[in-house]
């Protein structure tokens, strides 16, 4: 949550921050600003509400200087307000700070300042890091800020400013993702890498307890004990281009429609001379996985569907026995495990906090982890034992699209892999399974190109206040999919449910004014999904159904059908999914929501 960016160099620093704010935006959005050193002056400007708000204020009141820190706000502690925007300064407004996390002791922290007689402006944990640094500067801001973050304890990832040292900023990482872009006569930081990529292509990833200062012809970099340390430099695979919206209306839109080249990119990286390459970062070897008799997947929102689906294709292709757990489940229970479970962690941003500390828990009772992210060199992918990235390219709509069928490609090519090791699939099969992907891009371009009857649906039914999303077997993650993106993009009331459990209960919510939307493909259960619909209809029930092109008895039990192409039962998932992604999406842009900015989320959760 929340994004930070900072800028030392030549350039206007109040345009260079703004353009870093405007690519972070989708980690907070309800407050934003920015603190430069303007004239040896600090000055800062800072706004309530969306980003456009704080850009407004910047052109009625202009701010110039050669460094400077901003911040995007997902409300944590204190409301979004003017005055708990960010960035946050000391009693004597010469000191400023921006903070993504959560300072668990502040309200301690906080008491004991205003005994020694600071004043505060805020309700926000941040202003404590402020007035900390304040009570340690002796004309050392890197000094200050080590003795400080010494009293913090929580997550969070703060760049600090002085006008009394104007010549550098101070960044400091526990927890919360920090990067650094290392330029020409400039320096930049930021919560993630879009901020930055339009600068420079050189990064360091900053680990927990590192610091960084940086000045306009360089960086240091130094422990959390104050030593001198050399960092490794990393070059970003993404172009500009990447963070543009492309002409679509919204990220999300572009997103959708990046799929088939998603999907296209991973085939090629992944199936290489009719064998599997779960990449470089992959460290497992065929040893360790054949010993392997259970699986935990964990993992948060999207990213959970696409394990719970992982469930269905592990323990089908690969005879391995498997779990999936919600990450702020999981983290917080105490599994019976032995050396031979595997923990597998789903994350697109690899920095997800529930997630993170799930792997944690897991390689403290010495289980062996592999991740599955999008972020190269995240936190995540850097703590577990072996990285599978999925290769989405970056993602900036808050609800996931691509990043999920990625996940879901990549969690069936795990699966191929371990079936062989295992083998409970022989070479034939495999083969055969490799050569059905090569069609996987052209059937989700012709779901793509009927995205003028997704629409016409959307249109109908966009006033309706509840839909329920039916699914069996490996579809039933699919329909919770579904109801996840239409609930966080439009805030229309959404639930997934397993068709089979309709008459347990949600068969009682079924009329006129409920649409149900199911998942109607031929697969190993279609004859029990269109028993559900029979009934669904027999109730009054208005039933919108994905079916495979052709399909007259799924049209004739359905009032609406989205036609997509027939595949496989393991790939379908990935299919069913895009006319969901886009029933979603044009709801939610008919109501005129906000739609790669829903409210109340943030894409990448970095605080529990």
């Amino acid at each position: 949550m929340c994004g930070i960016v900072g800028y030392i160099g030549d350039k206007d620093v109040s345009s260079v921050l703004m353009s870093g704010l405007w690519k972070l935006e989708y980690r907070g959005y309800d407050s934003s600003g920015i603190a430069v050193i303007d004239d040896g002056d600090l000055k800062v400007r800072k706004s309530f509400g969306k980003l456009m708000q704080l850009q407004e204020l910047l052109q009625r009141e202009p701010v110039g200087g050669s460094l400077g820190i901003g911040h995007t706000r997902w409300a944590t502690h204190g409301e979004p307000s003017d005055q708990n925007a960010h960035p946050q300064t000391d009693c004597n407004g010469k000191i400023a700070v921006v903070h993504n996390g959560i300072i668990e002791n502040y309200y301690t922290l906080k008491e004991e300042l205003i005994k020694r007689r600071h004043i505060f402006k805020s309700t926000t944990d941040t202003e404590v890091i402020a007035h900390l640094v304040e009570e340690e500067f002796r004309g050392d801001l890197k000094e200050a800020v080590l003795k400080a973050v010494e009293k913090l304890k929580g997550s969070f990832a703060i760049a600090v400013i002085s006008e009394d040292q104007p010549d550098r900023i101070v960044a400091y990482r526990k927890g919360s993702p920090l990067i650094i872009g290392l330029g020409r006569n400039e320096n930049l930081l930021a919560s993630d890498i879009p901020a930055v990529i339009g600068h420079t292509k050189e990064v360091v990833i900053l680990e927990d307890d590192e610091m960084a200062v940086l000045k306009k012809d360089g960086v240091e970099f130094y422990t959390k004990d104050g030593e001198r340390i050399e960092k490794q430099v990393q070059e970003v695979p993404w172009k500009p281009d990447d963070m543009d919206k492309g002409g679509f209306p919204h990220y999300m839109l572009k997103e959708i429609y990046e799929q088939p080249e998603v999907i296209r990119r991973n085939i090629s990286l992944r199936i290489r001379n009719k064998k599997i390459d779960l990449g470089e970062n992959f460290n497992f070897t065929p040893d360790e996985l054949a010993r392997v008799n259970r699986i935990i997947i964990q993992a948060c929102g999207t990213s959970w569907h696409a394990g719970y689906i992982g469930k269905y294709l592990l323990e089908d292709i690969a005879r391995v026995h498997t779990e999936v757990d919600i990450s702020s489940e999981f983290r917080y229970r105490n599994p019976v495990v032995n050396g031979e479970t595997l923990v597998i962690a789903i994350s697109q941003s690899g920095e997800t906090a529930d997630t993170l500390a799930g792997i944690r828990e897991a390689k403290a009772k010495f289980l062996r982890v592999l991740s599955i992210v999008n972020v190269l060199g995240s936190t995540i992918a850097r703590e577990s034992d072996g990285v599978i990235y999925i290769n989405a390219g970056p993602e900036i709509g808050v609800a996931s699209t691509k990043a999920f069928t990625a996940q879901v490609f990549n969690v069936y090519m795990f699966t191929l892999y371990l079936a062989r090791l295992k083998w409970t699939i022989q070479k034939e099969e495999m083969l055969k399974r490799l050569s059905e992907l090569e069609g996987l891009p052209d059937a989700i371009e012709r779901i793509l190109k009927r995205d003028d009857v997704i629409r016409g649906i959307a249109e109908r039914f966009k006033d309706k206040k509840h839909f329920l999303f039916l699914g069996r077997g490996i579809n039933y993650p699919t329909a919770l999919e579904g109801a996840l993106k239409l609930k966080e993009i439009s805030y229309i009331h959404a639930t997934g449910y397993p068709a089979g459990e309709l008459k347990h209960g949600p068969l009682a919510l079924v009329d006129e004014n409920m649409p149900v939307v199911a998942i109607a493909t031929r697969s190993s259960v279609y004859e029990k999904m269109l028993n559900n619909l029979e009934e669904v209809k027999s109730r009054g029930g208005v039933v919108i159904s994905v079916v495979t092109e052709g399909d007259e008895r799924a049209k004739a039990v359905s009032d609406y059908t989205i036609e997509v192409p027939d595949v496989p039962e393991y790939l379908s998932p990935i299919v069913n999914a895009v006319p969901l992604q886009l029933l979603a999406y044009h709801i939610a842009a008919l109501n005129g929501r906000d739609v790669d900015k829903p409210r109340n989320l943030a894409k990448s959760v970095t605080v529990e």
